[in-house]
């Protein structure tokens, strides 16, 4: 995305590595939806972030460093789930 790594499937971002310079270093952004980033900024503030860019975006920034391999795992599955999901009909 923008010139960064994204993890990507079936062309449908999943995760990328955040390019406005407001993220900080070592961050990735991985799309979910809002009552789950709402949900992970509070509950692990020092995990997961938002900058102003990015509060209208159905995402949450993570800091590397402070998340374990099984959060990440989580977090990665939550976004394939919310970006895979089929979009509702139209009646």
């Amino acid at each position: 995305m923008y010139g960064a790594p994204a993890l990507k499937l079936d062309g449908k971002m999943i995760a990328c590595v955040p390019t406005n310079k407001s993220a900080e270093p070592d961050s990735l952004a991985v799309l979910i939806d809002f009552d789950q980033r709402d949900g992970l900024l509070a509950d692990a503030p020092d995990t997961y972030y938002l900058k102003p860019h990015y509060v209208n975006y159905a995402c949450v920034l993570t800091r590397l460093a402070r998340i374990d391999d099984s959060a990440l795992a989580d977090l990665l599955e939550s976004g394939y789930r919310f970006v895979m999901k089929k979009p509702a009909r139209k009646k």
